[in-house]
């Protein structure tokens, strides 16, 4: 039994799509999918359909892309046809709708009890979805000037226009509110239990920036998260977002 890791599939794209069809068969394995599925839930529909029957257990959470919601109308995925148009859900309602896509196909998520690894009982898999607050930034870059410092590099994220924090008053609530949350489940697992701590944006500052376009870095999590690894007695940390394939070792 081996614990797989996987994000950004992207399924706007028909070269994904085709990639995500030739996924051999790993009937034994469990595979954790780390966010930025696609833009539409009928992305997550489709690789859920592809995935699950493969894979002995599924555990997901979502990145920027999965909850973007763009003011026209959304249909299903791009060049499939079929469906009808529908409005898109914004901010905690489009989390929700995916959220109850992964339940009905058996999929773990961040809002479902953490899993324990069954080759290593006392380590938990635990699927977070914690958001962005600016912070991953230089100490002498105010927070108010965030945005308008990395664009003074040419950097502006699409979540500026498409990631609505709905009800939260701002990304940065919303952020927060997810991280308060996430810590108590965190403190309420067994002490001496170990974790697999899975975010779609990396956890620490040092791991979030880009060489080309390294203020990009303040759309790639909270430095909120700075501790968590050896806090929580992580064996390893699954990130996406920066599309990197590699290892980097801390502690």
């Amino acid at each position: 039994m081996k614990l797989l890791a996987i994000s950004d599939l992207h399924l706007g794209y028909a070269a994904n799509r085709d990639g995500l069809a030739r996924v051999g068969d790993h009937s034994d394995d469990w595979l954790i999918v780390a966010g930025d599925v696609g833009e539409k839930p009928a992305h997550l529909e489709l690789a859920l359909r592809v995935l699950v029957p493969r894979f002995r257990q599924v555990v997901w959470t979502p990145g920027n892309h999965d909850l973007w919601s763009a003011g026209r109308r959304e249909s299903a995925v791009d060049e499939e046809g079929g469906g009808e148009a529908s409005r898109p859900s914004r901010g905690q309602a489009r989390y929700d709708e995916l959220v109850a896509i992964c339940r009905r196909q058996g999929v773990l998520t961040p809002e479902d009890p953490y899993a324990e690894w069954p080759d290593e009982p006392g380590t938990f898999i635990v699927p977070m979805f914690l958001l962005f607050d600016y912070s991953f930034r230089p100490e002498d870059v105010p927070a108010e000037r965030a945005i308008a410092w990395a664009r003074e590099a040419g950097v502006v994220c699409a979540d500026e226009q498409f990631l609505a924090p709905d009800p939260w008053p701002s990304r940065p609530a919303w952020c927060h509110a997810r991280c308060a949350a996430t810590r108590a489940r965190l403190e309420a697992l067994p002490e001496r239990a170990q974790t697999v701590l899975v975010n779609h944006w990396p956890l620490r500052y040092d791991l979030a920036r880009p060489p080309r376009i390294p203020r990009f870095s303040i759309w790639c999590g909270t430095t909120v998260t700075e501790d968590w690894a050896p806090r929580f007695r992580a064996r390893a940390v699954v990130s996406g977002h920066l599309h990197f394939r590699t290892t980097m070792w801390r502690h």
